[in-house]
């Protein structure tokens, strides 16, 4: 990578770092596994710097969900499933509903399909449309609407009585 390549790359991750970052973390679930995955995305795109620089944000959102599939199902292969338990916050407050509220979503999330997870974020946390969420992963936008619909009735299981993912309403604003 030349001197003028480095920089515009060291400008990329300081302008779009954070934002990557936070979308890596709602797909692990976990600070250091989000720091690794978007560490492994990055380096991958320096490799390519110079063919992928001006759809670049593009490229390692695709790398971070490839990726983090791929681990999931090497994990997958060991049976073990994590398990967390939401504590209960009782203690009033509005901020104490707003983080019980998310860490219940965040529990629930977890627990749905890498691939459905991956959906629910790039829809409702990146605000991507249907079809650039299909052409992220590769798939056809039917596939995403389907998948999107079978996460959202999952999380409603998950999340009985909450009242955080209405029927009629599908966003989900606890995420941002």
């Amino acid at each position: 990578m030349d001197e003028t390549a480095e920089r515009e790359f060291t400008a990329f991750v300081v302008e779009r770092g954070h934002r990557l970052l936070r979308v890596a973390y709602a797909l692990t679930g976990n600070q250091q596994a989000a720091e690794d995955l978007l560490q492994t995305a990055l380096a991958k795109t320096a490799l390519h710097w110079s063919r992928v620089e001006h759809g670049a944000e593009m490229y390692v959102r695709k790398i971070l969900y490839h990726d983090h599939v791929s681990r999931w199902r090497k994990l997958r292969r060991l049976r073990e499933v994590p398990v967390e338990a939401v504590p209960d916050h009782s203690a009033g407050g509005d901020l104490s509903r707003q983080v019980a509220d998310r860490l219940a979503v965040h529990s629930a999330l977890l627990r749905l399909p890498p691939r459905q997870r991956a959906v629910l974020v790039l829809r409702y946390l990146e605000d991507l449309s249907e079809k650039q969420v299909a052409q992220v992963l590769g798939c056809s936008p039917g596939t995403v609407a389907s998948q999107a619909s079978r996460a959202l009735v999952r999380l409603r299981e998950l999340i009985p009585g909450q009242g955080l993912l209405a029927a009629d309403d599908a966003e989900l604003e606890v995420l941002k």
